[in-house]
């Protein structure tokens, strides 16, 4: 008797959980499998942060809208970026804030490993310089939040453009480049 009450109480936790896992929302993976495969094959953080920044600005131009310059800029990138990306104004929003946060984690990890490394103050200057660029091409996103989403998604961006920001007001200044003339001397 016990087990013709266990039974079906058990069948109907399992089904019931399958269907709560069913109606969760799935997570959006934050790239396109074609940029996800460029930052596997790009190793130097440098570049890796040149790919994250091109990904984060595909996401304004499908936010924005496509001129006729990046109309053609992104014909040429089809075979290697793929197809612009897609989805709500808060997917997209969210997309930028998740490829952020992972350029500052590729440069943390590399700065945890070799924090002496030449490329993470040339990455943290590109990064926050296509921030800077990005939050401005955004700012009427701001005013056009319809929802909690959207908004949202706006602090978790702006928050991780604060984090890129302080990291490269910490920097030393950039060092002047010698003229050929000054590196001759030098040797001598």
């Amino acid at each position: 008797m016990t087990n013709r009450i266990v039974l079906p109480l058990v069948f109907m936790l399992a089904f019931g959980c399958g269907v709560a896992a069913a109606m969760r929302p799935q997570s959006r993976e934050h790239l396109t499998p074609q940029e996800i495969d460029l930052v596997k094959d790009t190793q130097e953080l440098d570049k890796r942060i040149d790919v994250f920044v091109k990904a984060a600005e595909r996401r304004v131009l499908a936010l924005n809208g496509v001129d006729a310059v990046s109309a053609k800029q992104l014909k040429k990138d089809a075979e290697a970026w793929g197809e612009l990306p897609s989805g709500t104004r808060a997917e997209l929003i969210g997309d930028i804030a998740r490829i952020f946060d992972e350029a500052i984690t590729n440069i943390d990890d590399l700065s945890a490993r070799d924090e002496r490394n030449p490329l993470i103050p040339k990455a943290i200057r590109r990064l926050a310089a296509a921030t800077t660029t990005i939050l401005d091409r955004l700012r009427s996103s701001e005013a056009q939040a319809k929802n909690q989403a959207e908004v949202g998604n706006l602090e978790l961006l702006k928050a991780n453009a604060d984090e890129i920001l302080q990291a490269a007001t910490k920097l030393p200044p950039v060092p002047e480049k010698m003229s050929k003339g000054e590196k001759s001397k030098e040797k001598h």
